[in-house]
């Protein structure tokens, strides 16, 4: 049986929620603390991702390049958009396919927002982030500002991040699910 929220029909075969935003924006910590808050599953499509291609993702950027990660990244979205019924979490470009924005209208999508200067506290300067490796303060600013117009546009929700934990952050997008 598919775990379900209060009001929630028996059944459900999509997201309770659809976390988006930038690397370091707190996806992964604040979608783990969710799920648990919310008694579903936790899912995270860039480990969908490594688990496809049996490697992790900087060594598909590296053996593939970009465009390869990015057609397994449209793949693990459709895939987990029809058959998580837990929190889900996105990387942080599955938004420039625009197949994945249109796949995303009809769900709760909340786009967690963070500045620059907290971005960088929690991503490091490139660690396991591919797109990161060469300017990486340059760079995370760069994706940050191509990028936040099409958080908004999927978002159904904004939640600020800056300066807070992850927990204040699962409760505030938990508060947000209640009907």
């Amino acid at each position: 049986m598919n775990p379900t929220l209060p009001g929630e029909p028996v059944g459900r075969t999509r997201p309770v929620v659809v976390l988006v935003g930038s690397p370091g924006s707190g996806k992964t910590t604040v979608g783990e603390m969710l799920a648990a808050l919310l008694g579903v599953e936790f899912r995270d499509t860039d480990a969908d991702i490594e688990r496809m291609a049996g490697k992790p993702i900087p060594e598909i950027f590296v053996d593939e390049g970009e465009a390869h990660f990015r057609a397994l990244e449209r793949a693990a979205t459709a895939a987990a958009l029809t058959s998580c019924v837990g929190v889900l979490a996105l990387g942080g470009g599955a938004v420039l396919a625009e197949e994945n924005r249109a796949a995303l209208v009809g769900h709760t999508v909340v786009h967690l927002s963070v500045e620059l200067p907290d971005a960088v506290k929690r991503v490091g300067l490139g660690a396991g982030r591919p797109l990161l490796a060469i300017n990486p303060r340059a760079t995370l600013k760069h994706l940050m500002d191509q990028r936040r117009p099409l958080y908004a546009e999927v978002a159904t929700a904004t939640v600020v991040t800056d300066g807070r934990t992850p927990q204040e952050i699962a409760a505030e997008v938990a508060a947000l699910l209640k009907p």
